[in-house]
């Protein structure tokens, strides 16, 4: 179960950092990304999360009651530690995941966000230069006016 948890955790960092930088690969992602939060999507992956914590619930529960037994008896009992120790290593495994796949769901987000502000600070742009050139045009037809005068 190790392997596949690494192999998520690696490439949950890889999604993330190819959102945080513009690369190539970065537009087909965010449409990815985009396609996957439509329809059936986020009841897929909250059920995919929901699923991984419990997972990750159930190895806490079971490092618990892991070291509950190695308090109880007076010696250490070598399995027990190398139980324990693999478990650790899955909760946090597992832990890294739920929360590198909230990062890059924030991040999504937050690139869709910054597009469309942008997008709405161009339109406003555009507008003003054309109440400008609207009112540098009126400016000119008055000075002629004044001047015939």
């Amino acid at each position: 179960m190790i392997q596949p948890l690494y192999a998520l955790v690696f490439g949950e960092v890889f999604v993330i950092l190819l959102l945080l930088f513009r690369t190539p690969l970065r537009k087909p992602l965010l449409l990815l990304l985009d396609r996957l939060k439509q329809g059936r999507g986020p009841i897929v992956s909250s059920t995919a999360a929901g699923t991984l914590f419990v997972i990750m619930v159930s190895i806490l529960f079971n490092i618990t009651s892991i070291q509950k037994r190695s308090m109880e008896s007076a010696s250490v009992n070598p399995t027990d530690q190398v139980l324990l120790a693999n478990q650790l290593l899955e909760a946090s495994l597992l832990g890294f995941a739920l929360f590198l796949w909230l990062m890059i769901d924030r991040i999504h987000y937050y690139i869709k966000e910054v597009r469309m502000l942008r997008k709405h600070l161009e339109a406003v742009k555009r507008m003003d230069q054309k109440s400008e050139e609207v009112r540098s045009k009126e400016k000119g037809k008055s000075k002629a006016v004044e001047e015939d005068d």
